[in-house]
């Protein structure tokens, strides 16, 4: 960041913190972050020592997420229900800044990157205690329910969350340049089996590993919340389960540990059983919702607008996603 930007940091958080002395130490562009840049921040107020985090946008973002200010009420709304996320601190919109709204959370310790997390056999304890841990985090989110005033920018819930998601789907597949017959299958399929709507609830809607920071102790956040919307509970528990998101482990859970062991953790938290057919439905429905972003996200590199390596690889991935697809769906092909 240059110092233009830095001294006009520096000037704004005087006024959000109150604190006439703040000093602006190291930033530091966090790794990860395709849509959105999380810088590390060290601050210095009255002489105490803070270690902040800085979340602003990319310079091109997907339609479907939210922007800063939403995802600071989600997570103001998510820390007051006992959610274990960073305590978020100071919000800005005024663009004039840093050029797009931001806000700041707290920083805290842990290892998010899929990578390193699902090859780990003692975060939170060893891989069981992780996943369940994981589930009671869920549970608590899916405790925020509508009406919610702080979270109006959500809408309202859909009457039936399947069947919207199958019509949402469709709608972003026909405004696509190419025809993508296995994921219209796909859709077919969710569309012909779709279970019985549920009251809603809050979905994160990318609780998934890459997004969830563990430690040695435990769970240390639940990050990233550009996504959330009013759904089916089983929505997050099925993303999180889905084969793409568990980095070629083996385990189910979000190539961390085992299914049983997740539900366990949700269903203690919640009060209530996990439906794993509905599970399963909301699977497949991961496999088509993540090809359809990877779509979108080669696209942002495509069109010229944000030329990255990252984006233009993410395009490789939907094969994979279509034959899985094909593989949940029960359709015969060569092997």
């Amino acid at each position: 960041m240059d110092e233009a930007r830095r001294a006009k940091l520096t000037d704004w958080l005087r006024g959000a913190t109150g604190a006439a002395d703040v000093k602006l130490g190291a930033m530091a562009l966090l790794s990860g972050g395709a849509i959105q840049q999380n810088w590390a921040v060290d601050v210095t107020l009255a002489g105490r020592d803070e270690a902040w985090v800085l979340r602003t946008d990319n310079a091109a973002t997907l339609a479907v997420s939210l922007p800063r200010t939403a995802e600071f009420a989600l997570l103001k709304a998510a820390f007051a229900a006992g959610v274990t996320v960073p305590a978020p601190l100071y919000l800005c919109e005024d663009t004039g800044v840093l050029g797009a709204p931001f806000f700041i959370m707290r920083r805290v310790q842990g290892i998010a990157a899929g990578h390193r997390v699902v090859k780990s056999e003692t975060l939170c304890g060893g891989r069981d205690a992780a996943v369940a841990g994981l589930g009671r985090e869920l549970a608590r989110i899916h405790r925020i329910t509508p009406p919610r005033a702080d979270l109006a920018f959500l809408g309202t819930p859909p009457d039936d969350a399947c069947l919207a998601f199958v019509a949402e789907q469709r709608h972003a597949l026909n405004r696509q340049v190419l025809p993508r017959p296995v994921l219209e299958w796909g859709l077919r399929h969710l569309e012909r089996t779709a279970p019985p709507p549920l009251p809603p609830v809050l979905n994160h809607n990318d609780f998934r590993t890459g997004n969830l920071m563990l430690a040695e102790a435990g769970v240390t956040a639940v990050l990233d919340w550009e996504f959330a919307a009013w759904g089916d509970p089983h929505a997050d528990l099925g993303w999180f389960c889905a084969k793409c998101w568990r980095f070629g482990s083996a385990y189910e859970a979000g190539g961390i540990g085992a299914r049983d062991a997740f539900y366990a953790g949700y269903a203690a938290e919640a009060g209530r059983a996990v439906d794993a057919a509905r599970v399963i439905w909301w699977e497949l429905a991961a496999h088509i919702r993540w090809a359809v972003i990877a779509i979108d996200q080669a696209e942002r590199h495509l069109s010229g607008k944000e030329t990255s390596l990252e984006l233009a690889l993410t395009g490789h991935i939907v094969p994979e996603l279509e034959w899985e697809i094909l593989n949940m769906t029960g359709v015969p092909h060569a092997a």
